[in-house]
């Protein structure tokens, strides 16, 4: 009877201990927790920018039964649009032109009855890349003098600037001030938590710059370009 009284009494202590210890691990959780208050505030920062790139692929075509003389007119159509691009301040290190790609509709029209008129048809394409944004714009509404001259740019008759991607490579050069005020707006949000919960903002724990997002202001407009952040940060709260 002894000894069973005795390792009785044993168990009793050592419960007794894993109780005490229990409550002192779940109470330095919690404290844990309460010394790492955290507030995690969104900072966006927006900018409309002006797009620094245009390409506009000029794409013309014609159509025949004799090779060598559709090779004839697409040269002197080639010719043509060069002239009138360097006439109107595009310069030659801005145009870039591609060979005709010669199609034999006869060839693919093989497995059905309908009959084409012309055999041949040859693809073209001038392309303009340049900085002066503004001089393609307007290049691109005075195309019809093309028109006057035999050729005829194929494109999309309802919108003039759809075959022109206008893009912003200027980037870097906004990133710092863009971030800086992304931030700034972060800690205005995480700030009036604070005042809320009663405490104070205390230093950054993380911050996540994110990734910056370059679209069309809208679709009628494509030159001109929203640029757009979103900054994370976490902060500390003290009393």
């Amino acid at each position: 009877m002894k000894i069973q009284f005795k390792f009785a009494g044993e168990a009793l202590i050592l419960a007794a201990g894993l109780f005490l210890a229990g409550g002192a691990i779940k109470q330095g959780i919690v404290q844990f927790k309460e010394m790492d208050r955290t507030v995690t505030a969104k900072g966006l920062s927006e900018k409309e920018v002006k797009a620094d790139k245009a390409t506009w692929p000029l794409k013309f075509k014609e159509l025949g039964n004799n090779p060598a003389e559709i090779y004839d007119c697409i040269e002197n159509d080639t010719r043509i649009v060069v002239e009138f691009l360097k006439k109107n301040g595009i310069s030659d290190d801005e145009i870039t032109q591609a060979p005709p790609i010669m199609v034999d509709q006869q060839a693919n029209m093989s497995y059905s009855s309908e009959q084409v008129r012309y055999r041949y048809k040859a693809n073209c394409v001038v392309t303009v890349v340049s900085k002066n944004v503004d001089l393609v714009r307007k290049l691109v509404s005075k195309q019809t003098e093309l028109m006057r001259q035999g050729v005829t740019i194929v494109g999309n008759e309802y919108d003039e600037n759809a075959s022109v991607s206008y893009e912003f490579t200027g980037l870097n050069n906004i990133k710092p001030e863009m971030i800086a005020e992304a931030t700034k707006n972060a800690r205005k949000t995480a700030e009036r938590f604070a005042e809320d919960s009663e405490s104070k903002l205390g230093k950054i724990r993380t911050a996540d710059q994110g990734q910056f997002s370059i679209e069309d202001r809208d679709q009628n407009t494509p030159w001109l370009k929203n640029v757009r952040v979103v900054t994370t940060v976490v902060y500390y709260l003290k009393d």
